[in-house]
């Protein structure tokens, strides 16, 4: 008897970011090779035509879960009055905010307002919660941050989960520091969030050095073993656009990922490892 299917997600990561990256994310949306993407509201490209063109792809049957991606770092500037620290008007680059959160120097009431600003921006633009939310560059696992964040999640979106970016334990290897960071991260980001009574993904994949040599044909069947039912694999797929490269360094890569979600290799590689993305729940844009 052949076993069932893993049912994953597989999450686009920065829709909002450009439009050509919102373009590429609905395509693959559309031919069913993605399953959830992750909305930056806080970016300059989600105005009502490119949140309606992705509601559009969730008429009828639902293609996709829809999350937010709380967004809290440059070049990006925050959406609610009074945000601080900032540099240019901006959200500090990660290093500097990562640093900020460590040595508690962030102020937690700002931190609340800002990330509730960006919920209630989601729920005009869609109309509903979203289904699951997260960090743009993994900035809601940060101390004070996941405070803040899970805060926010337990009074205003209390039936969506959370992504937490722990490895399955066959997945965890030693010599891969940025997965390691991000495993250390998410162990007490998951003690708070079943304090919360809020639900997470049971494991995470999807980490790798943004090189331009990198070639994801090969790296993204590995995020596949040992991932188990409910794991979550982040993506970014996109076109390359002047606001893409102006906004953020990750570029060409993200034509590599599209082309190999767009080909016949991914399903093939998805039916070998016994896996299937998962059906999202609800029609009409009833929440997953």
């Amino acid at each position: 008897m052949r076993p069932v299917p893993r049912q994953i997600w597989l999450c686009a990561d920065d829709y909002g970011i450009s439009p050509a990256v919102n373009r590429a994310i609905r395509e693959l949306i559309a031919r069913r090779r993605l399953n959830a993407t992750s909305v930056m509201v806080a970016a300059p490209h989600l105005d009502d035509d490119e949140a309606g063109s992705l509601d559009l792809v969730n008429s009828g049957e639902k293609r996709a879960a829809l999350g937010l991606h709380v967004t809290l770092t440059g070049p990006f500037a925050p959406l609610s009055a009074g945000f601080t620290p900032l540099r240019d008007g901006c959200f500090l680059p990660l290093s500097e905010m990562m640093r900020a959160a460590v040595t508690r120097r962030l102020q937690p009431e700002l931190l609340v307002i800002e990330i509730a600003t960006q919920l209630r921006i989601f729920l005009d633009a869609f109309g509903r919660p979203p289904d699951f939310l997260d960090g743009h560059q993994h900035v809601h696992l940060f101390p004070q941050v996941r405070d803040a964040f899970l805060k926010v999640v337990a009074e205003a979106a209390p039936y969506a989960w959370v992504r937490q970016c722990g490895r399955a334990n066959s997945l965890r290897r030693l010599h891969d520091r940025k997965a390691l960071v991000l495993d250390i991260l998410s162990l007490a980001f998951r003690r708070q969030a079943e304090r919360h009574g809020i639900t997470t993904n049971p494991a995470f994949a999807g980490a790798y050095a943004f090189s331009p040599k990198a070639n994801f044909a090969k790296i993204f069947p590995r995020f596949l073993t040992g991932l188990p039912d409910g794991g979550l694999i982040m993506c970014h797929p996109g076109f390359v656009d002047t606001e893409l490269e102006r906004l953020d360094s990750l570029t060409h890569l993200r034509e590599r990922e599209f082309a190999y979600f767009n080909s016949d290799d991914f399903p093939q590689a998805l039916a070998r490892h016994g896996v299937e993305l998962a059906q999202p729940a609800g029609n009409n844009g009833d929440t997953a």
